[in-house]
């Protein structure tokens, strides 16, 4: 349409004509009724043979006998001319054998589109194609810690089963599924992990379990309850950590590998409320389903999660969602949880689905004591809540796969 190289302005000029008319008859009409009406100087034709005007673009329409559209011409004169230029084209008042009305839109200032575009690129440049060279003195202390502990990882029993550094000194013991997963907790300076590598539980971990305090840590996915499933039928597991759903350890970042372990669920805890028999993972509470659980007793010795408050946690601050499920029990209450497990609103069960409509973004959860049926938990999938305790869950026909379904049980 024009040269970018040459071109400074681009006139828009808008056209009506009270009739069908094409192309030839607009581009004739402003050749013929602007010859010699501004002097050789700036005659339209001449111009053109100097390049100093580019060619005359015309894009029209006709429709019901009448004609409209845009008339774009390219010049490289100086603003003045230009606007002399635009404003001769609107003398314009027959095209062929139609009346026509003709109208300068706007002068377009070519430099400052290509400046534009010019800022524009520059700045992706500046951020994409430039190697960060900057020097952060915590990275390079990180870097360096990350390499001794990495180096320090070493294996254990007749099956050489990768461990960290502390694992045979350490009171407490985390299990997890291979070697990448032990280096990932090396890095955040957990030296107690060792991995079971596979589904065939090694007997160094059977016989590590039966006198420590053991954590089963596993990813998030079908593999992980897999390998879940095995370990509490042959080990004696003290606590089970829930990876966040579809997310491997390997891959965790330091704060939620610390924020997993610290919810971590007493399997005391998992086999009352939740199994059918001592060896099967609660549909519920899947690993497949993944995200933190609820919380856990201090960590030493090997004790029975009790199922009731006692008179001391009745009037504690809860500081899990544990916590939280054993506050409602029996109460009738439902509270709404923020991320840090805070309550954002506590309300009669009976209340929840007039509350549900009220509230925002910053609710992460819900502890209710009341069952949970198929249309109150479609409302709060669609409030972004990523988990539900209840008494019970009932009707449910479509489960969501992002939202964890937890009973608080009787």
């Amino acid at each position: 349409m024009y040269s970018p190289d040459t071109t400074k302005y681009l006139i828009h000029i808008n056209l009506t004509a009270e009739g069908v008319v094409e192309k030839p008859d607009v581009v004739g009409a402003i050749f013929g009724q602007t010859e010699g009406l501004l002097g050789e100087d700036l005659d339209l034709r001449d111009l053109q043979r100097t390049g100093r005007v580019g060619r005359i673009d015309v894009q029209i329409t006709s429709k019901k006998g009448e004609t409209k559209g845009e008339i774009l011409i390219s010049t490289s004169l100086d603003r003045a001319e230009t606007a002399i230029l635009a404003a001769s084209i609107e003398t314009i008042d027959r095209v062929g054998p139609c009346v026509a009305r003709v109208t300068v839109g706007s002068i377009e200032d070519i430099r400052v589109s290509k400046r534009k575009k010019i800022v524009d690129r520059a700045k992706e440049i500046l951020i994409e194609r430039f190697d960060d060279g900057t020097i952060d003195s915590n990275e390079l202390l990180d870097d360096v810690r990350q390499s001794l502990r990495i180096e320090k990882i070493g294996s254990i029993g007749e099956e050489k089963m990768p461990a960290g550094p502390n694992v045979l000194d350490s009171d407490a013991i985390i299990v997890v599924e291979g070697r990448a997963d032990v280096l990932n907790l090396l890095r955040f300076g957990i030296k107690n992990a060792v991995a079971v590598e596979g589904t065939n539980i090694p007997k160094t971990i059977v016989d590590l379990c039966e006198k420590k305090t053991a954590t089963a840590f596993f990813d998030g996915d079908r593999g992980g309850e897999l390998i879940l499933r095995e370990l509490l039928q042959v080990a004696d597991i003290d606590f089970v950590a829930f990876s966040p759903r579809a997310k491997s350890v390997e891959d965790m970042t330091r704060k939620e590998v610390i924020k997993t372990l610290r919810n971590k669920v007493p399997v005391e805890y998992i086999r009352e409320h939740y199994f059918e028999d001592s060896a099967e993972l609660p549909p519920d509470l899947k690993l497949s389903r993944g995200g933190e659980d609820a919380g856990s007793p201090e960590r030493g010795t090997k004790t029975n999660f009790p199922g009731r408050r006692t008179r001391e946690t009745a009037h504690r601050i809860p500081q899990t969602l544990r916590d939280h499920m054993d506050d409602v029990r029996g109460q009738h209450l439902a509270r709404f949880l923020s991320p840090d497990l805070v309550v954002m609103r506590e309300i009669n069960s009976d209340e929840i689905e007039k509350a549900v409509e009220t509230i925002d973004t910053t609710v992460n959860g819900l502890v209710v004591d009341r069952s949970v049926d198929q249309r109150l938990l479609d409302r709060l999938v669609m409030k972004g809540l990523e988990y539900v305790a209840a008494r019970d869950f009932k009707g449910i026909i479509k489960r969501p796969l992002n939202i964890r379904l937890l009973k608080i049980g009787t």
